[in-house]
């Protein structure tokens, strides 16, 4: 993990042609409280069960400050994903999870994109930057990625990133309430380093 001279972590700031993917403060709380109230429709059937609070400024308020504490002590890096144009807006979310260092050096990818941002090539475009900086300034060697069968946009996603199928898990996540099956599959860092 790349650190400040003080010792503490420096926040990723991944720019991309069309993109800004980062981590979000308390200032953005209410801008991620909007973004996933009004897709929630759209991503009920991809996500866990969320409370009502999940959907409150005050719950991002408190949740931001919660990803920094994670990202400081290696445990996970909670990115949001804007365009360019509009550095305020959120359209996505890309989330590197479930971090394990020696021997493992690997985590746990999951991400979400705005409805009305389909099918542009936004997310294949925040994935390939985040991936990168995963591998070259945070030394993974390993990213996890699971998708349900049906959900065949995300398998295609993965797919085209260099994501290879791994095995099949019956009943894997509970997904709107329901276990569901996932493939799951993995990416490796061939420019892997040992004690960087």
């Amino acid at each position: 993990m790349m650190q400040t001279d003080y010792g503490t972590p420096e926040l990723p700031q991944i720019s991309t042609p069309r993109l800004m993917v980062r981590m979000a403060d308390y200032r953005d709380a209410a801008e991620i409280a909007r973004y996933y109230t009004h897709n929630r429709a759209f991503l009920q059937p991809f996500e866990p069960t969320r409370p009502a609070e999940f959907f409150s400024e005050g719950f991002w308020r408190s949740q931001t400050e919660h990803n920094l504490i994670e990202f400081t002590h290696d445990h996970s890096l909670r990115l949001f994903v804007f365009e360019q144009p509009y550095p305020k807006t959120v359209i996505g979310v890309v989330n590197f999870s479930q971090i394990f260092r020696e021997p493992f050096h690997a985590c746990v990818l999951g991400y979400s994109l705005a409805e009305a941002r389909q099918g542009q090539g936004l997310m294949y475009e925040a994935l390939s930057a985040t991936i990168h900086y995963m591998f070259t300034e945070q030394n993974f060697h390993r990213i996890m990625a699971n998708y349900m069968p049906r959900n065949q946009r995300s398998g295609n996603l993965l797919r085209r990133l260099g994501f290879v199928v791994e095995g099949y898990a019956r009943d894997y996540l509970q997904i709107n309430g329901q276990w569901e099956d996932h493939i799951l599959t993995s990416l490796t860092n061939p420019n892997w380093m040992p004690h960087l």
